[in-house]
């Protein structure tokens, strides 16, 4: 039996997390895996799919699966604050497995869109949840780590997208106009309905059920994660949590305090600096960008295509295995420090891959190109892919984190669909060089927002760090809050200790 601390809050965020935990983490981040298998499955099934589409329904069939994302996340805030975390994550296994397999049996270009689009309300609604989830559970030593799992799983699911791809294309390249493109799009729904079993089994986040007046349900949801707690134990610290949240509101009479708006602005930023800054470029366009640089002249489509999505996979293993140092970084060195350093990596190799397709040519010109690229996705990874969900549901309190988290993801998908629409355009009319260019100002810009307007929230309480926000200066990595209010807004924090 569980040694109880006098709060029951604070014995959750102050245990070692065992591995039930991290098997939660990534069960609740399956969604994360199927957002990165929907974003690059596409990328590689395109020139094969037999249906004529106008320039605008390519563009959509690419990118307007994140228009049903921003919808499904806006759908999901006050869903899941109102019915639970857990509900939700059931029904966007469902939502996306019914996706994928229309996908897959689709008669038509119309069908296929309107798949595209279920499948994007799935992962958007998916993503306003999953760290929120996590956050509700996870001890604050270890926070940053179960959260980032949704980083993980998305680069994982990228990769995954690559290599299916490759082994359907190369087993059966004849077919590649006929069930080829069907099964990269439908075995999407695989892992969903993997997903939808488990996730009916998972325990109901703790400090939900305890907003909702569900004391039994909350022990009981303690006990899983092995935590042993009594029913008055748990109103005890139901009451607690309620009085800390009305004194913060008490001015305005509101949940939504000047701290959570002002929290809510920088999530929102940091998401869409996180998109703009050109990460998902390499990821959506990558095989063509890049196929014609690596297979000869006289190349079949097929071979052609297998030759581009190859290259990509690379970029999709960097990706994965840089997330790794992220997920081991992010609790140590923490959230500031890690962005910064991200932002500037990107910086310097995006003007490294620019540099190389400008002022190089043969070998050279695709060595260095390559280089830049891996280079900075690797930056992204490590420093700032992991951090925005992470942050996205940590600094919220618990009344309005499902639709504070959902807000934040509609930033994220909106921008993530500006720039992937706009990005042929752009590329036509500039070049692909000083796109990069302006990739790397972006980053600069993303640098220069993180330096000024992200406290540092590592070993904080998921309650308390809402609080940073409540002031007008910003915590120091140990935890202590800013000046007292008076001072100027977001003036530069210290970077805290390692």
């Amino acid at each position: 039996m569980s040694e109880v601390a006098p709060g029951v809050l604070e014995n959750l965020d102050s245990r070692p997390p065992t591995s039930f935990y991290w098997y939660l983490a990534l069960l609740a981040c399956i969604g994360g895996f199927l957002f990165g298998y929907d974003t690059s499955d596409i990328g590689s099934a395109l020139g094969f799919i037999p249906y004529h589409l106008s320039s605008f329904a390519t563009g959509y069939l690419v990118a307007g699966a994140s228009i049903g994302a921003a919808v499904g996340a806006l759908i999901a805030g006050p869903l899941t604050d109102r019915f639970g975390r857990k509900s939700l994550l059931i029904a966007d296994a469902l939502i996306y497995a019914v996706g994928a397999i229309l996908s897959a049996l689709t008669v038509n270009a119309d069908m296929l869109l309107a798949s595209r689009t279920l499948i994007g309300l799935a992962v958007g609604a998916d993503s306003a949840i999953a760290t929120a989830y996590i956050a509700e559970f996870a001890p604050r030593g270890r926070r940053g780590a179960l959260s980032i799992i949704q980083q993980w799983m998305i680069t994982i699911g990228i990769l995954a997208s690559y290599i299916v791809a490759i082994i359907i294309l190369s087993a059966a390249p004849h077919s590649a106009t006929g069930a080829d493109w069907r099964l990269m799009l439908g075995l999407g729904a695989i892992p969903a309905v993997i997903g939808l079993a488990l996730r009916t089994k998972m325990p109901e986040s703790p400090r939900w059920l305890m907003r909702q007046g569900q004391f039994d349900k909350a022990r009981r949801s303690l006990a899983m994660l092995e935590l042993d707690v009594t029913e008055e134990q748990v109103r005890q610290t139901a009451d607690q949590l309620v009085r800390q949240e009305s004194q913060r509101s008490e001015k305005q009479q509101t949940s939504w305090t000047y701290g959570v708006k002002r929290a809510l602005v920088v999530v929102c930023v940091f998401f869409i600096f996180q998109q703009i800054t050109g990460i998902n470029i390499p990821f959506y366009y990558g095989p063509h960008i890049l196929s014609p640089y690596f297979h000869g002249p006289g190349a079949s489509a097929v071979s052609a295509a297998i030759a581009g999505v190859e290259v990509t996979a690379i970029m999709g293993a960097v990706n994965v295995v840089a997330t790794y140092f992220a997920f081991r970084l992010i609790d140590g060195r923490g959230r500031r420090p890690l962005a910064l350093g991200g932002y500037l990596g990107m910086t310097a190799f995006m003007l490294m891959g620019a540099g190389g397709l400008a002022f190089a040519a043969g070998l050279p010109k695709i060595i260095v190109l390559m280089i830049g690229l891996d280079l900075f996705i690797a930056s992204f990874a490590i420093g700032v892919g992991g951090t925005g969900w992470l942050i996205q549901g940590e600094v919220f309190p618990t009344a309005v984190r499902g639709r504070a988290a959902a807000i934040g993801a509609i930033a994220d998908w909106v921008a993530n669909f500006v720039i992937i629409e706009v990005f042929p355009a752009w590329q036509k009319t500039i070049g692909l060089a000083w796109v990069m260019v302006c990739f790397a100002a972006l980053s600069v810009a993303a640098l220069v927002f993180v330096a000024l307007f992200l406290p540092e929230t590592k070993g904080l309480p998921v309650d308390e760090v809402i609080d940073l926000f409540e002031h007008k200066g910003f915590a120091t990595g140990s935890g202590h809050r800013g000046p007292p209010a008076g001072t100027p807004a977001f003036p530069p924090p210290a970077v805290g200790p390692s």
